[in-house]
C-alpha cells in the first residue's frame, strides 16, 4: 500500500527512523520488498533522476505497481530523491509519487526558499508531500557533486526560518554525512550537537539524514578480494541511527550500501563461475542477499517490527 512519507513520519517521530532505499531495477525491487516484509518494516522507495532515465521512468513505476500487488501487506511511500524543479513537477503531475524532494541546496538561501516554496505549492495542491534540503553534503551521488571544501553544515536558525518560509514537510540536514562510499576520513562523524540544535528550533518536525550508508568493511573487503579496488571506503556507524531518530530524524537514506551488495554478489559469482553467462542465477542470489541486507538495516533503524502498528494507525 502506497502512503505518504508524512503518514509514516507521524508514527516514527522520536522513536525510530524509516529506511529510504534507492532502486534501479527488478532485482532491487524484489529484494527490497522481501527484506522489509521479512523484518515487518514500513519503508520508503527512492527513485533518483538517474534511476528514472536508466531505462524509462514508466518502467520503474510499473515494477513498483506490480510489487504492490505481489506484496499486498507492504506499506511504503514512493519518493523522488534529489529532484530539480522540473523533475519535481513531472513527478507531482504523474499521480504516482506520494513524496518528492526538491534539492536547491546549492543555491543561495533566498533562491532555495523561492524554488522550494513553488514546489511545495504545486505538490500540496495534488496531495503530495515535500522534502527540501538546507546545507550541503559533500561527496558524489549521480548529478550531486560537492567537494569537501564546499560542504556546509545546516545552520539551526536558518533551518527554522526556511521551514516557516517554504511550508515544506520535512528537511534534509547536513550534519556531517556525505554521499558515496568515501564518507569520512580520520575521526569525522555525525554532528549530533548540530542535529540537537535543529530539533530544538523545530520541535516535532521530521528531519532527514542523507548520505547515511554504513559502507560495511566486510563488503568492501569481499569486493576487493574478488577483484575490486575500493580503498579507504568508510561510512556511517549504523549504531548511531537510533540516536539520530531520538533527535527528530525520521528518514535515513541508504543507497551506496545496496550498490556494494550488488557489486560483491556479482564479482564473487562470476569469479567462482566464469563459465556462467546466465543473469538469472546471480540475480536470485542478489535478491536474497539484498533482502537480508534490508532486514538487518531495519534493525538498526528501529523500523523492524513496526509494520502492524503503522497499519493500525493508518486504519484509524
Amino acid at each position: 500500500m502506497i502512503v505518504t512519507t508524512k503518514q509514516l513520519f507521524a508514527h516514527a517521530y522520536g522513536k525510530y527512523a524509516i529506511g529510504a532505499y534507492n532502486i534501479n531495477n527488478l532485482e532491487q525491487t524484489m529484494g527490497l520488498f522481501r527484506g522489509n516484509l521479512d523484518s515487518q518494516a514500513p519503508f520508503i522507495i527512492q527513485i533518483s533522476k538517474g534511476a528514472r532515465s536508466y531505462t524509462h521512468k514508466l518502467m520503474l513505476e510499473g515494477l513498483i505497481r506490480s510489487a504492490d500487488e505481489v506484496f499486498p501487506n507492504a506499506i511504503f511511500a514512493v519518493h523522488l530523491d534529489h529532484g530539480d524543479e522540473e523533475t519535481c513537477y513531472d513527478c507531482i503531475e504523474s499521480g504516482f509519487y506520494s513524496s518528492v524532494m526538491i534539492d536547491a541546496s546549492h543555491e543561495e538561501f533566498e533562491t532555495n526558499v523561492a524554488i522550494t516554496k513553488r514546489v511545495v505549492e504545486a505538490a500540496h495542491a495534488k496531495g503530495v508531500v515535500v522534502e527540501a534540503e538546507l546545507g550541503q553534503l559533500g561527496g558524489v551521488e549521480e548529478h550531486v557533486k560537492v567537494d569537501e571544501a564546499n560542504a556546509k553544515l545546516t545552520d539551526p536558525d536558518q533551518a527554522r526560518k526556511f521551514v516557516e518560509l517554504t511550508g515544506c514537510d520535512s528537511l534534509a540536514c547536513a550534519i556531517g554525512t556525505s554521499h558515496g562510499a568515501f564518507k569520512f576520513s580520520g575521526t569525522q562523524g555525525l554532528r549530533f550537537d548540530v542535529l540537537a540544535e535543529i530539533q530544538n528550533r523545530l520541535p516535532g518536525f521530521p528531519l532527514v539524514m542523507h548520505g547515511s550508508s554504513s559502507v560495511p568493511q566486510e563488503e568492501v573487503a569481499r569486493i576487493n578480494a574478488a577483484g575490486g579496488n575500493l580503498k579507504g571506503a568508510k561510512g556511517v556507524d549504523a549504531t548511531q541511527f537510533r540516536r539520530a531518530a531520538e533527535l527528530g530524524v525520521t528518514k535515513i537514506n541508504i543507497d551506496t550500501d545496496g550498490r556494494l551488495v550488488w557489486t560483491r554478489v556479482h564479482r564473487e559469482h562470476f569469479l567462482e563461475h566464469p563459465e556462467n553467462f546466465d543473469l538469472r542465477p546471480v540475480g536470485k542470489i542478489f535478491m536474497a542477499e539484498y533482502a537480508k541486507f534490508i532486514a538487518e538495516k531495519n534493525e538498526f533503524l528501529g523500523s523492524a517490527g513496526q509494520l502492524e502498528a503503522v497499519r493500525r494507525v493508518l486504519k484509524g
